[in-house]
């Protein structure tokens, strides 16, 4: 099946052009964007926790985004549904250009791509700032950690790329709180919550709520399942 152009969908797309070109003149903070990350080879865990993963690693830095009120962050599923109408998603890579391309069309300054590797519970991530106005990657970071320590290491992530960016950060304070929150989180919840998205995106709201209720059983004060959870439920 042909692909409609970036271009195309954006004529198609008209209202959500017009909601961020009018967010885009009221509002002067930076808008940042994240896509899916890519598996560049993980070994040692199961392959659904590896694609559940793709998209955790997203919605975890979207989260961490979001709690930073000096930045606009854009809604994942505003850039599922651009991704899936561009069939990106089959092949789970998107270059500098065409992240540039879906940044402006949802009226974001920077988008993050990137991918992870997990070597036996030795996990990495590569991270890649594309500047939108410019098409080239302007940062290209690295954070290493344990898969038993991924949301501590998202949090890590989170405040590199801001710092790197040199983007309004989160008071030390907040920054604390989230770094408390994360480890305070049990892996298995962590786990848990990723494959609930996973879920989600196909569509399968009653795994999902099991897989997001589950979460919240083994931490109670699991924000971001409760959220998760609310959304699913309408």
């Amino acid at each position: 099946m042909r692909r409609r152009s970036l271009l195309s969908l954006a004529a198609a797309a008209g209202l959500v052009l017009v909601v961020a070109g009018t967010a885009g003149a009221q509002d002067r903070r930076p808008g940042v964007g994240v896509l899916p990350f890519d598996n560049g080879g993980s070994y040692g865990a199961d392959a659904e926790d590896y694609e559940a993963l793709s998209v955790g690693v997203q919605q975890m830095l979207i989260t961490e985004f979001t709690q930073n009120a000096g930045l606009r962050v854009v809604d994942r599923s505003q850039l599922k549904r651009l991704m899936e109408e561009q069939e990106l998603g089959a092949s789970g890579r998107v270059d500098a250009q065409t992240a540039a391309r879906i940044g402006k069309l949802v009226g974001a300054k920077y988008m993050i791509t990137g991918g992870f590797m997990d070597n036996h519970g030795n996990m990495r991530l590569d991270i890649r700032v594309v500047n939108t106005e410019t098409s080239e990657i302007v940062r290209a970071d690295k954070v290493d950690f344990k898969r038993d320590e991924l949301f501590q290491g998202i949090v890590s992530a989170a405040q590199k790329i801001t710092q790197g960016l040199q983007l309004p950060g989160l008071a030390q304070a907040a920054q604390q709180q989230r770094e408390d929150h994360a480890r305070a989180a049990p892996p298995e919840a962590v786990k848990l919550y990723t494959r609930g998205l996973l879920y989600a995106d196909r569509g399968d709201t009653e795994r999902a709520r099991e897989l997001f209720s589950r979460a919240k059983e083994l931490f109670p004060e699991y924000t971001e399942a409760d959220v998760a959870l609310k959304q699913i439920s309408g």
